[in-house]
């Protein structure tokens, strides 16, 4: 009963930690400001319609973006063979360790008006002016986003095709159909439900991002919480902007939860190693295999290596700034926070799955998926959801400096980055526990193993890949994090994040670059993880 009782009480917990930020902002409509709504309006014509005009372009542009290079590079190396293929499957994935905000500070500084190549075209044409238009801008930011949030729909697509597509590719060429109708009327309906799931991610990115959105100057509703609370210090039109935030992702949330319902048509493996022999992806030569060579080369050059050789460009310029004790102080702070998050993440996360899993009937669903908003919520929504009940219990009880002591210390960190990134723990560990037959615990028991002990003698030795995947995905995420760090950090306690963050927008490239290159090779990390995976998976395939 005391096992139950604590297990239940961990549960409640949890549940009140990860449902704060939201019920705060929500509860922030219960007080209407309508003076601070008038003064945001003010702002500019329409500043209100002109987040949401600008929001919806965004996101438009981007998820016609990922869809065309996300489904076009995974329909490449899943259903055609050519040379350069099998590097391919795993190089797509590398622009998934770029932050946003670093390929903004990169292409910006490449191809602003006083950058290398208009100065080169300027000098060596002889022309005059601006050359090209300005980065800073909604279509800076639509190239920005597609580029670096293509892979969530490749990843998605090229897994669902490698499935049953070439199979059905095959079977469909030998009824005569040709190579346009099989892949519009075969590829087309198996990669669909996968394209919308990889769209609403990368959506969610968009809504999310903060730095990259305010480097570029765009007003989307991120920027526009921000602007509230910190340039007109009305928290509560902050946490309503939140809110219509919230719904919108909320929406995404719907849309990519049902479309990956729907992906499970394409989980099953029956006939694909039956039929690998005979069925095997379309070989391509001449013009054929070069399009291909170039339709995948493209999003990595634009997503991952033009952007680091952008920024190894002020890197080695401003090499003689550098003060390393800063460098190296930047990054302790980065490193610990990232390590602390990770374990405590990863050890809720084992603490939750196996309640579900030992203790609780039904209990696994619900709060699966009451982690999961987490990950769906952005930053600056959870920044503005922790602050604002902090602030009301301040002003009850003066005397009590708890939003002080949640801003000043470390622990307001720690507990934005589990709200938003326990999910990702959670996920991982319980894809480790569903390899575990639940006939193993059975036997156990038998064998007088319960409780604790099934935990930590039978069910940690299992665990132990799925967790240490769980704590570097958190670990990653914790250390490109911005929005919540840039308000939430103790002062004098910059990560490597903020920091490249302040000195790109203070125009400091030089500087910006080697705390940016340092986040990518971080980020690395899990795109290896992932692609190991991927190639281990597929291995019968080939």
């Amino acid at each position: 009963m005391s096992s139950r009782f604590f297990s239940q009480c961990l549960l409640a917990a949890l549940v009140v930690l990860l449902s704060l930020p939201v019920l705060a902002v929500l509860a922030s409509w219960l007080e209407l400001d309508r003076q601070g709504w008038a003064l945001l309006a003010g702002m500019g014509s329409t500043v209100l319609p002109g987040y949401a005009m600008t929001s919806l372009i965004l996101c438009l542009a981007v998820a016609l973006g990922v869809t065309v290079l996300g489904a076009g590079t995974a329909c490449a190396v899943a259903l055609f063979d050519f040379p350069g293929r099998r590097v391919f499957e795993w190089a797509l994935l590398l622009p998934l360790a770029m932050p946003a905000y670093v390929v903004a500070f990169a292409y910006t500084d490449f191809l602003q008006f006083a950058g290398p190549l208009q100065s080169f075209l300027r000098a060596g044409l002889g022309l005059q002016g601006r050359l090209l238009p300005d980065v800073q801008s909604l279509w800076g930011a639509v190239l920005v986003f597609t580029v670096c949030l293509y892979p969530y729909v490749y990843l998605l697509v090229r897994t669902a095709l490698a499935e049953r597509a070439v199979n059905l590719m095959e079977a469909a060429r030998l009824l005569g159909a040709p190579l346009r109708r099989r892949l519009l009327q075969v590829a087309l309906p198996l990669a669909r439900p996968a394209i919308t799931a990889g769209v609403g991610l990368a959506l969610m990115e968009t809504l999310a991002d903060f730095g990259a959105s305010s480097y570029l100057g765009i007003q989307t509703f991120t920027t526009g919480i921000y602007k509230a609370w910190l340039a007109l210090d009305n928290r509560a039109v902050a946490a309503q902007l939140a809110t219509v935030l919230l719904f919108w992702v909320a929406a995404l949330l719907a849309i990519e939860r049902t479309a990956q319902h729907r992906l499970r048509f394409a989980d099953s493996r029956g006939g694909v190693r039956s039929g690998a022999a005979e069925s095997q992806p379309v070989r391509l030569q001449g013009a054929q295999a070069v399009l291909a060579w170039l339709v995948c080369a493209g999003p990595i050059a634009l997503g991952f290596f033009l952007p680091v050789v952008f920024m190894v460009r002020p890197l080695v310029q401003g090499w003689g700034q550098w003060h390393w004790d800063s460098f190296l102080a930047w990054s302790f702070n980065s490193l610990w926070l990232a390590g602390l998050t990770a374990v405590l993440a990863t050890a809720l996360a084992v603490l939750l799955a196996f309640t579900a899993r030992t203790q609780v009937r039904g209990v696994h669903r619900w709060a699966s998926e009451l982690v999961g908003l987490g990950y769906a919520i952005p930053g600056a929504v959870i920044v503005v959801g922790l602050l604002l009940p902090l602030g009301w219990l301040q002003s009850l009880v003066p005397q009590w400096p708890l939003a002080g002591w949640l801003t000043t210390t470390s622990v307001g960190l720690v507990w934005a980055y589990l709200v938003r990134f326990l999910a990702v723990a959670l996920q991982s560990v319980c894809s480790g526990y569903a390899r575990i037959a639940a006939s193993l615990d059975d036997s156990a028991r038998m064998l007088g193993v319960s409780g604790r002990a099934l935990l930590w003698r039978v069910h940690a030795p299992l665990l132990r890949r799925a967790t240490a995947a769980a704590g570097l995905l958190v670990f990653v995420d914790v250390m490109k994090e911005l929005p919540a760090t840039l308000v939430l950090r103790p002062f004098d306690s910059d990560t490597l994040a903020v920091v490249a963050y302040q000195m790109a927008r203070d125009e400091r490239l030089g500087e910006a670059a080697l705390p940016a290159l340092a986040l990518v090779a971080v980020g690395l990390l899990p795109v290896l993880l992932i692609s190991r995976t991927l190639r281990a998976c597929e291995e019968p395939r080939h």
